[in-house]
């Protein structure tokens, strides 16, 4: 594990900083539950994932100057080698981990297909590209380095990854799983992300290893036909 270098001070801007890219995927699914809206029910609800997307993206480049821990990557090739490792084997375990118990009722997912049953390519990468590039980013920055440190201190950015206790760690994670359908798998994911940022002591490694996860999940889906994955 590389030594841990303090950073300035949970100064105002920074927790804000981690929760509007959040706040507004979340404020998408919302919106997608409600869909179609009065007035627009012609426009195709999938591509809802594309402003999602854009939003997140446009908040995430706006407020980038908190992120302190991403001014680098600091993984070295064995440390990017497990990460990896570890998103190939949470994603092996999140399509196993599908037990009706397991999941809140049945998702209709995201389907890519037109009406003649070909996939629409566009939808379909910009889905891929959304999970693995910019999702893991944005949740890892709320989740890991804000909500995992936090629950440890309000001065969350002094607090090193490896001194985050076991409480911090379970409420993390059993959040983190009730924020997605599948939430059993949801709750081994945020176990795996944690540990693995806590031990490599960099937000690089947890990051990498969900875009692992999240992109061998699509192109599994798009393999497979699996859209309630999605």
């Amino acid at each position: 594990m590389k030594p841990y270098s303090p950073t300035v001070g949970a100064i105002p801007g920074h927790a804000p900083a981690r929760i509007l890219p959040f706040a507004a995927y979340m404020a998408f699914i919302v919106l997608a539950d409600l869909w179609p809206a009065p007035g627009v029910a012609t426009i195709d609800a999938r591509w809802l994932y594309a402003a999602k997307i854009a939003a997140v993206v446009a908040l995430l480049w706006a407020c980038r100057r908190h992120y302190v821990e991403l001014a680098r990557f600091d993984l070295s090739a064995r440390g990017a080698v497990a990460a990896m490792a570890v998103g190939l084997l949470v994603f092996v375990l999140w399509i196993n981990l599908d037990a009706s118990w397991m999941q809140f009722g049945v998702s209709a997912g995201f389907d890519p297909r037109d009406a003649g049953g070909a996939i629409e390519w566009r939808l379909a990468l910009i889905r891929i590209a959304g999970a693995a590039l910019v999702v893991p980013i944005m949740e890892e920055l709320f989740w890991r380095s804000l909500v995992l440190r936090w629950l440890e201190s309000a001065d969350f950015l002094g607090v090193a990854p490896a001194r985050v206790g076991i409480r911090a760690l379970a409420i993390t994670a059993l959040l983190f799983g009730v924020e997605h359908q599948l939430w059993f798998a949801g709750i081994v994911a945020g176990i795996a992300y944690s540990l693995l940022y806590m031990r490599s002591g960099s937000l690089w490694a947890a990051i990498l290893a969900h875009g692992v996860t999240n992109g061998a999940l699509g192109i599994w889906v798009l393999a497979t036909g699996n859209w309630h994955y999605w």
